[in-house]
Formats: C-alpha cells, structure tokens, sequence
C-alpha cells in the first residue's frame, strides 16, 4: 500500500521566495487527506496535477491564517465542481463557525455534504479510523490551540506458516481469525490454535508524524516516538532562537533535536521564515543534531 505525502507548501506567515503557506496531501492506498490549508493551497494542487477531488479529509491543526485561509476557496470549487462525496473537515472549534458564516453570507447552498468534527489540543486522540489506517490527534505548544497529527497503518493480515497448516486440517473460518491476528478458541475457551504458532509476525505499520506550529517540546517524543516520516515546523535558525521562544516556534536545530530523542527514521523540515530565502543554514544546522534530515520541497512527494 503506498503512503505518501506531497509537499503544497512550506512557508510560514506568507508566502516568499516562491514558498506558499502551508499545506500537504497525504495518500494511503487509495484515501487522500490534506493537512493545513494556506492561502493558494488548490492553485498548487492543479500546478502539481494531483487529483483534489478524491481528498475526502480536511486536518486543520489551528486558526492561524496560514494554515486554513485556502479552505473557503477550497470548498467553493468543491461546490462548483458539483461535488457529491460526503467532505469532513477535523479542525478547532470556531472553525465551524467561520465557514458557516462565510456560506451564509455568500448565499451558497453546497451541492456536496460538509461535516465538522471538532478537535481537543489536549491528550492523544483516535478522531479518524479507516480500514487501512487511523488519525490521531495530540497536543502543540503554540499562542493559540494548536494539534499534531499522527498518520498510521493498521497492521496487515498475517501471512500462515504453510508447513503447519499443510498438516492441520483447519476450518476456513480459523484461518481467517488467526491472519487477523487472533487466537482460535473452542466453547469452553481452550486455545485450538495460536496465533504465533501458525502465523508469522505481521509487516511493520508505518507512521507520519506532523508537527505545524510549536515552541521546543520535548514532551512531543511521546506521540511521535518511532515514527518513520516526523514533519516538524523550523521557522527559524540559530540566529533566532531566542526569537523562536518568544514567538512559540521552534529552530531548526531544535527540530532536528526532537528527531532524534523519538527516534525517527527520517526528519522533514518546514514552515520557514520568510526572512531566510536560501535554507542551507537551516538545514545544516539541524543535520548537525539528526543526519537524515530534509528540506520540505513543494511539489515532491516522499514516500513513508
């Protein structure tokens, strides 16, 4: 199954140096989720020619502009496409509120089902499951109510040790149950067959991890521990630190720090300052603490 995500855009507060605000498309399997909204998003998702129509989730991490100002314009080509597909938007509460106003007040009836589901910036939170994968949100230390997300595959059915059931004559039904990862058990609760016996262990599930706007927090490590792609926000470098405190930022460097204290397979950088057209320093400087770092580049897609 493939795991994907697509770069929109990689700025912070506005767009510069041919950065737009950000934005990212998520593809698992055959489900397309987008993360953030900025102004232009739906412009850079006809540039790239990714196929828009077939998002059906919309994760809205907080209500600073440059993370949703895309959405209304978004919504409305949805519309005037004539969408028909049920389209949930996960966001803050009064997210709600803004794009009901904005319907109202524009006097637009959808032509497709809209649905809101709040979001809470405290704790772990199980807000989306499907088949293939789950969404999770967490919390991140920011001026405002701000959430992480966490992407990640169900397990895979389990392969059978063809030797063992060769010799086994084992009902359909049992087969089923033990590739899903569950023992056999008879009436009276006797294991039949176990499933580390007749199975081999399932494929790995891959995680992203992303992380928009948040202040240095090494009690993110707790979420995002293990993950094998980890998004973070670097709006600055180390000429900025003290600025990055201030402003609940964080610095490259202090990016490429939470990688690696939660083990991540590989670092993407983003949401830069506007005030730093070439990124090399910024890179560097967190290739320093976590080798297998990288820029977030608009238009590339890297695969989890």
């Amino acid at each position: 199954m493939e795991f994907e995500v697509t770069i929109l855009g990689s700025n912070s507060a506005i767009p510069a140096h041919g950065r737009n605000q950000t934005s990212q498309l998520v593809s698992v399997g055959n489900s397309f989720l987008l993360i953030d909204c900025g102004e232009g998003t739906q412009i850079q998702l006809r540039k790239f020619k990714l196929k828009f129509g077939r998002i059906d989730f919309i994760l809205i991490s907080h209500l600073h502009g440059d993370h949703f100002y895309g959405l209304m314009g978004l919504i409305s080509s949805f519309h005037l496409v004539k969408r028909e597909r049920l389209l949930t938007i996960f966001g803050p509460s009064g997210l709600d509120e803004i794009i009901t106003t904005q319907l109202k007040y524009t006097n637009t009836k959808l032509s497709f089902p809209l649905r809101f589901v709040p979001t809470q910036a405290e704790g772990k939170n199980l807000i989306l499951e499907e088949p293939m994968f789950r969404v999770f949100t967490f919390p991140l230390q920011h001026r405002i109510p701000c959430t992480g997300f966490l992407i990640e595959e169900k397990p895979g059915l389990r392969n059978m040790v063809k030797e063992k059931l060769v010799k086994t004559k084992m009902p359909v039904e049992a087969i089923v149950s033990l590739r899903e990862g569950k023992d056999v058990v008879d009436p009276d609760g006797k294991v039949l067959y176990r499933v580390e016996e007749y199975t081999y262990p399932p494929k790995q599930s891959k995680k992203y991890g992303y992380c928009s706007d948040t202040v240095f927090d090494p009690t993110l490590v707790n979420f995002i521990n293990g993950v094998d792609l980890l998004y973070h926000e670097a709006t600055f470098g180390d000429d900025e630190t003290e600025r990055a405190g201030t402003t609940f930022h964080s610095t490259s460097r202090q990016a490429g720090i939470i990688a690696m204290k939660a083990n991540v397979g590989k670092l993407l950088l983003g949401h830069y300052s506007s005030r730093y057209k070439d990124l090399t320093p910024i890179l560097d400087q967190a290739k320093e603490v976590f080798e297998n770092t990288y820029l977030s580049e608009e238009g590339v897609t890297y695969s989890i």
